[in-house]
């Protein structure tokens, strides 16, 4: 597939703008997600998406899998991934929080780096990926003579399922060791499966866009997600070691849907409408907003008060959580477009050349 597909970087802008309006909700408006009518909904597909497009993205089909080209790509993403993402961290711990080296360490021992944990569990799906392919590429050369040329990918999205779902057993304690705290491998733990799933999506392509243009898929798609979010929110059936099934079966059923969606309706999202070029606009500069929009969010915790006053009301909230998301995004294009003037910032900072 060589065509840039314009709807999944339309897709890309608004999980963008999700993920700035998530932040705009908790950190700026402090409102709980547990007495939110939006946020535990919205979450369950937020950055699952973000990680489905970034693993659809990470497949080149004819791509050379051997040590020398695996060892360049994985140079060029931990420069693009670790340094900007370290400078960016340490601007928004000066600006936004007290005693620089205690919060820089605290910021390192967490799972979430204070936010920043998004690009540093990214490199890691990108390293497992490429030794992934590296490992295909071995077995396919010495015992399958090039059959199953995705079989290490459906294994390694298997493991990755149950690992993730140990998660939330309450007997599995081993990802609360703090080397997987420090590292962050808890959050790429969560993450994984919808990565290697946007990139089975991807190399199963042809035969996806049949299954999606058939006319029983969608209606049963909407009918699960329907049921789990049902059982999440409302039901509650599903109870101890089963309780994430419903949520794991929510995540992929919701996120499907956004992206058949977004495929179905691709020419609302071409570069010669309004709605798709702005869209596109944000979906291409993902990092730069990601890494500035912390340092820019508001504080403004008097509309959470009046969000609560009027709860429940999912489409206020959402209205005014996405308005105001807007309006961060918009800043933060603007201050990268101002950094954005340095070739060296530009290189550095966000990855452009």
């Amino acid at each position: 597939m060589t065509k840039r597909l314009e709807w999944l970087d339309a897709m890309r802008g608004l999980t963008m703008i999700l993920v700035v309006a998530y932040h705009v909700a908790q950190m700026s408006f402090g409102v709980n997600e547990r007495t939110s009518t939006s946020l535990p909904f919205l979450v369950l597909f937020r950055m699952p998406l973000f990680f489905f497009v970034s693993g659809f993205l990470a497949y080149k089909a004819n791509f050379e899998w051997t040590w020398p080209n695996a060892l360049r790509l994985t140079w060029k993403k931990t420069k693009i991934q670790v340094l900007p993402t370290v400078v960016f961290m340490c601007v928004f711990i000066i600006l936004r929080r007290p005693e620089f080296w205690a919060s820089f360490e605290y910021c390192m021992k967490s799972p979430t780096k204070g936010g920043y944990w998004f690009t540093w569990v990214l490199l890691h799906m990108f390293v497992i990926y490429y030794i992934a392919c590296l490992l295909q590429q071995w077995i396919s050369s010495k015992w399958l003579n090039g059959k199953y040329p995705h079989s290490v990918i459906w294994v390694l999205f298997g493991v990755s399922l149950i690992v993730y779902e140990t998660l939330y057993l309450p007997d599995v304690t081993f990802h609360k060791d703090l080397f997987f705290r420090y590292s962050s491998l808890t959050k790429t733990m969560n993450f994984l499966p919808f990565f290697l799933f946007g990139n089975l999506v991807h190399r199963y392509w042809e035969q996806a866009q049949k299954v999606a243009d058939s006319s029983w898929f969608y209606p049963i798609l909407t009918l699960v997600a329907f049921v789990a979010c049902a059982d999440i929110f409302r039901w509650h059936f599903l109870r101890f070691e089963w309780t994430n099934l419903s949520r794991t079966v929510a995540m992929f059923s919701l996120l499907t849907m956004v992206v058949v969606f977004f495929r179905n309706y691709g020419e609302w999202f071409t570069h010669d409408k309004p709605i798709g070029r702005w869209l596109q606009y944000i979906g291409v500069r993902t990092l730069d907003i990601y890494l500035l929009h912390y340092i820019l969010l508001p504080k403004i915790p008097e509309v959470g008060k009046w969000l609560n006053a009027h709860h429940p009301n999912f489409v206020l909230e959402v209205v005014v959580t996405f308005a105001s998301a807007l309006v961060v995004i918009a800043f933060c294009l603007l201050v990268s477009q101002v950094l954005r003037v340095s070739p060296l910032f530009r290189q550095y900072l966000f990855g452009r050349k």
